[in-house]
């Protein structure tokens, strides 16, 4: 059973640094695609990174966002740093395809999402 599992959400300052964390189980992560999505309260869900063979970021967080993988604890980490108030959202972990899009439904597999508050 493919599972995804989000932590390391939280309150932050403008400016601070959170490390998200997905770890998955029921699947191998090092052959499947794995992206971050986020969701703010009346905004469409939207891709922030994904990563593959390749790492992929949106336009919004690029240069402060950082995607990575360790295949020996099956968990993929989005390290966020400059963090700015746009940045609040319920952030989500997906996979279920070997390539990357930032198109949610192309996804099948989601993790519960954790809540980050980016606020002074």
């Amino acid at each position: 059973q493919v599972q995804l599992v989000e932590s390391g959400g939280g309150l932050v300052q403008p400016g601070g640094s959170l490390r998200l964390s997905c770890a998955a189980s029921g699947f191998t992560l090092d052959y499947y695609a794995i992206g971050w999505f986020r969701q703010a309260p009346g905004k469409e869900r939207e891709g922030v990174s994904c990563i593959s063979s390749s790492t992929y970021y949106a336009d919004s967080v690029k240069g402060r966002f950082t995607i990575s993988r360790d295949n020996a604890k099956n968990t993929v980490y989005l390290q966020m740093n400059s963090l700015k108030p746009e940045d609040t959202a319920v952030y989500y972990c997906a996979t279920g395809r070997t390539t990357c899009t930032f198109v949610a439904g192309a996804y099948d597999y989601w993790g519960q999402g954790t809540q980050v508050t980016v606020s002074s």
